[in-house]
């Protein structure tokens, strides 16, 4: 019985020696946790501030208005399906999620992306659809892409909406350079 007791200790300081270390998620001075690392961009895929050829007239669900195209080629059918795809612009004074919505050339106005395997197509439309406003080539466009995740275990997962923050939100999420 002493020979069975003595194996079981042997075995029971043998696994807690092995399962622990100091890569166990604690600074190793006093049990405490260490600090969360600063949000990466694994899997994150981001563009350049992109400039658009010039925008022509086009009509899309029975709305009519300007459009133009930017390439993602590194935007694939996985993300289409269950990625998340931020377009921004930039002029003057700011940067915009879009969609974006104002009053230039005096009417209310949209600017949306359209996501399509490897392409984003930019459509601007007035709201009233009495003619179209210009979408012009002095506009910047950037885009990042999110693939899609494994889905959330737990209730303590908190999934978040990345098109309710603003671009300088997303980017320190991401650790992305604006």
């Amino acid at each position: 019985m002493k020979f069975l007791k003595s194996i079981f200790t042997i075995l029971l300081l043998a696994i807690f020696t092995i399962s622990c270390s100091s890569d166990d998620g604690t600074d190793g001075t006093n049990g405490v946790d260490g600090q969360p690392g600063a949000a990466g961009t694994a899997n994150v895929i981001y563009s350049t501030w992109l400039t658009a050829p010039t925008a022509v007239a086009e009509t899309i669900d029975g709305t009519s208005g300007m459009s133009t195209t930017i390439n993602a080629p590194q935007l694939s059918a996985d993300i289409l399906a269950k990625g998340t795809i931020l377009v921004y612009m930039s002029f003057g004074t700011g940067t915009y999620t879009l969609p974006y919505t104002s009053t230039a050339g005096g009417a209310a106005n949209t600017v949306t992306a359209i996501s399509t395997l490897q392409k984003i197509k930019l459509f601007r439309f007035r709201h009233d659809a009495a003619g179209t406003v210009g979408l012009p080539t002095t506009l910047s466009w950037r885009y990042i892409l999110i693939p899609g995740g494994v889905a959330a275990t737990t209730s303590k997962t908190v999934k978040l909406d990345y098109s309710k923050m603003s671009y300088e939100e997303v980017c320190a999420h991401f650790n992305i350079q604006q």
